[in-house]
């Protein structure tokens, strides 16, 4: 049966030589024929593969992979015997085994370069009706009308599909966030202003999406409202639920919320005065534009 030819990569072609790997599936052989080529990539320690790749690195530069064998020598790599094949050398994170961070030509720059923006996480986190959605929503509106792209990640949409399997305790809400931030991070590649409104009640899981990114790409929004005004507000019945012992583990009531200790912008609403959605969205706004993120 004749072999099945290797995907075409999608970076930059090169010239093969003998005796190089090339980046593509991690079974590919590689045919040489007239005129083809593949992008040829320097090897790379694998404790620094696992590491950038567990962080979400988009590989530039030299790339995670690849010792090649000649023709027929039969040398071991990835504990298989090598004859007149060259095999990738594939990374484990997490429970996923086997698997390549594959870099495309067009990366963030070029996304950014043509939505004239540059891609960020604006992450709002506050009490339950702190006002969370509200200024998510007023945000994306007042962006929009200025010509850019955002994308709102809110927690409680999240919760009908990508989340949809999680409870309210702790390991799951570690997991929400995390699956959250993971998202997020994608949005932010692409160029967009992704906008996540969720809760987060605990510092941790907020520091470890900041890590996803480059520090000054993570805007940390806090919507400092009182629980005396949340608990007034109580949009959904959930303090009276939760009063009533009705609802375990809920956030101001029997489970904590962890201020952020160090956030980029904080927004201050009192028993009595608090800002409109159109005040607070501005401040924002007027955050992204002094930190070049409205790029004209």
């Amino acid at each position: 049966m004749l072999a099945k030819p290797p995907p075409r990569p999608c970076s930059g072609h090169a010239p093969v030589r003998p005796g190089l790997a090339v980046a593509g599936g991690a079974k590919a052989t590689l045919r040489r024929r007239a005129g083809a080529g593949v992008k040829l990539v320097a090897a790379r320690p694998a404790a620094t593969v696992v590491a950038a790749a567990g962080a979400g690195e988009r590989m530039a530069g030299p790339e995670p992979v690849v010792a090649a064998a000649a023709a027929g020598d039969g040398k071991q790599l990835n504990g298989s015997a090598v004859a007149g094949m060259s095999k990738l050398v594939t990374s484990t994170i997490g429970k996923s085994t086997n698997i390549l961070w594959h870099d495309c030509p067009i990366g963030q720059q070029e996304r950014q370069k043509l939505l004239n923006q540059k891609g960020c996480v604006v992450w709002i986190t506050g009490l339950s009706g702190s006002g969370k959605s509200t200024l998510a929503c007023a945000l994306s509106r007042e962006l929009h009308s200025r010509g850019h792209l955002t994308y709102i990640l809110d927690g409680d949409n999240l919760r009908h599909g990508l989340n949809r399997n999680l409870s309210f305790k702790a390991e799951d809400r570690a997991e929400n966030i995390r699956r959250v931030g993971e998202v997020a991070k994608l949005f932010a590649d692409a160029g967009l202003i992704c906008i996540a409104s969720l809760i987060s009640p605990y510092r941790s899981d907020r520091s470890a999406c900041r890590s996803l990114l480059p520090n000054s790409s993570f805007i940390e929004v806090f919507l400092n409202a009182p629980l005396e005004v949340c608990e007034r507000r109580d949009p959904k019945g959930l303090y009276k639920l939760a009063r009533a012992g009705k609802i375990k583990g809920f956030t101001g009531i029997d489970d904590p919320y962890e201020p952020p200790s160090d956030c980029e912008i904080v927004i201050q609403c009192k028993v009595g005065d608090c800002p409109s959605p159109k005040s607070m969205a501005d401040q924002v706004v007027s955050y992204l534009e002094a930190n070049g993120f409205l790029q004209e």
